[in-house]
């Protein structure tokens, strides 16, 4: 019932407002008497209708709409109209809108106003005969009330206001953190397409050519190297799936790509590129020491980029991978030792050296790649070891 009368009222303010100013003239200009008798003050009702349709403006003026009933409200109660509430409803209806809107300043300023200008008028003019005390502490009480209520309602709204605000910005950063989460998603099956791309395809590049290179002389090892390019597509197609599948089911990104390939599945990733005739040499120095499941992804991939690199814009046919371990950091070096490499380029030419650093980064370590003094290319990269 509440619900539905405020909608309502919501849907017609005017006709509201202006029964709401009736009901108040009709109550104040019915207190408009003069002193020593009980007969109305016929012009009490023009500055009643004065009075009352000044309220029309106190949201716009509130400051000056309540100079105007206090005023009008002092003239009424010197002709001896008696001041209580039904006579100071113009005030008390001003003071509150001013409360809502006004300064902390300006609703001190105005409030003493009334004060000073209604109290003296009430204990030199009013007709009713009682104490100076009680008619002070009731006129100002009737002047405090329509402060401290509106002070209240403005306290209310500020907190639901700030709410408010809170929940929005809540909201808006949950969206703002979903919305970083995504990216970060593409951004990292991107990366894995390009890894598992890029190696595979230039690794069946590479045993292809060596296939039609051999084709003529040596049928026997072409053979064998046709039937390792079909290991090699077929690898390439189900890693190529599964990465895909990612995409799909987002929740289970992480199972679906269990086990992930570590530093143990280099021995099958060098005899992969020995299939294509790129010979690889790795060396070990400290004792073996476990990586976290990111930093050993990292590291796999890092060299399979590498090797990749080499494969595809090295003129050679031997690289090496050189891996120290150290008390707290793994250095992984890959390069050639002869004929200069073209590192891949960025974003026209490709995203190897790109991706091989964001890897090393995602993992919380760094790398660096350049020409060799001596010559050559080489590909240095730091990752932390679980203590």
């Amino acid at each position: 019932m509440v619900t539905r009368l405020r909608r309502r009222v919501d849907r017609h303010p005017r006709p509201v407002e202006a029964a709401f100013l009736l009901l108040i003239y009709a109550a104040t200009s019915n207190q408009y008497r003069r002193a020593g008798d009980d007969t109305l003050w016929w012009p009490g009702f023009v500055l009643a209708a004065v009075t009352c349709t000044s309220l029309l403006a106190r949201r716009r003026h509130p400051g000056a709409v309540v100079v105007l009933t206090t005023l009008g409200t002092a003239v009424a109660g010197a002709q001896g109209s008696t001041f209580g509430p039904l006579l100071l409803l113009p005030v008390i209806v001003a003071l509150y809108e001013l409360t809502l809107q006004a300064s902390q300043q300006a609703i001190r300023f105005h409030g003493l106003l009334v004060v000073v200008v209604l109290v003296p008028t009430a204990l030199r003019w009013d007709a009713e005969d009682e104490p100076w005390a009680n008619e002070a502490v009731s006129l100002a009480f009737w002047i405090l009330l329509p402060i401290l209520h509106g002070l209240a309602v403005r306290a209310r709204r500020a907190y639901l206001d700030s709410v408010r605000t809170r929940a929005e910005e809540a909201e808006r950063t949950r969206h703002e953190e979903a919305q970083r989460r995504v990216v970060e998603e593409r951004v990292r099956i991107a990366r894995e397409l390009h890894d598992v791309v890029a190696h595979h395809m230039a690794l069946a590049n590479a045993q292809a050519g060596t296939a039609a290179h051999l084709f003529s002389t040596r049928p026997a090892q072409t053979r064998r190297i046709l039937t390792e390019l079909t290991s090699t597509t077929t690898a390439a197609l189900r890693e190529l799936e599964a990465t895909v599948g990612l995409l799909r089911q987002p929740e289970t990104a992480e199972e679906s790509l269990n086990p992930a390939p570590g530093l143990d599945r280099l021995p099958d990733l060098v005899a992969a590129f020995a299939a294509a005739a790129l010979h690889i040499t790795i060396t070990v120095e400290g004792p073996v020491r476990a990586l976290s499941a990111g930093a050993d992804l990292a590291a796999f991939r890092i060299v399979q980029e590498a090797l990749t690199n080499v494969a595809k814009h090295a003129a050679v046919n031997t690289a090496h991978v050189h891996l120290v371990y150290g008390q707290a950091q793994l250095t992984i070096t890959v390069g050639n030792d002869r004929s200069p490499i073209t590192p891949p380029r960025a974003p026209g030419g490709g995203f190897g050296l790109l991706s091989m650093r964001e890897r090393a980064q995602s993992a919380g370590g760094s790398l660096r790649a350049g020409r060799c003094p001596e010559g050559g290319f080489a590909v240095t990269a730091e990752l932390p070891i679980i203590a």
